[in-house]
């Protein structure tokens, strides 16, 4: 009897679904903006409105530096998406719904952008979502 094991990486070459490269590109865009959010907020915090009485107070520095972190690993996650690496298939779906939930507790301070990138974020939680089906 012979036992078979799923190899950790897919092939790119023979493998590459299209639900893949779209969401690890786009997870990297993602961590891009999140990353450049989180600087503006770092280095100059009154480019932001000021809110008052808001649930979720933080001072806007504390905000930029979750920004930045989240985009980082947004960042390397995305990388590894494109690369093949199966594991982060689910890294990727959690850091999409972190910074979903991130971007909607930046609403306040920056409305617009927050919405849109919470639906930016639920399209790659669709497409890696959507790979598990393929095997």
């Amino acid at each position: 009897m012979t036992t078979t094991t799923t190899p950790n990486t897919y092939e790119p070459e023979t493998d590459v679904r299209a639900g893949s490269v779209f969401g690890g590109t786009v997870l990297i865009i993602v961590g891009l903006l999140q990353f450049f959010e989180g600087l503006s907020a770092v280095l100059k915090d009154d480019v932001y409105v000021t809110t008052r009485d808001y649930v979720y107070q933080f001072d806007l520095t504390t905000w930029g530096w979750v920004h930045l972190l989240v985009g980082v690993a947004a960042l390397g996650v995305g990388t590894a998406v494109l690369f093949g690496q199966r594991w982060a298939l689910v890294a990727g779906i959690i850091m999409a719904t972190l910074s979903a939930v991130l971007q909607f507790l930046f609403i306040p301070w920056q409305p617009l952008w927050a919405l849109v990138l919470i639906g930016i974020n639920i399209a790659v939680m669709y497409a890696l979502a959507t790979r598990f089906d393929e095997g």
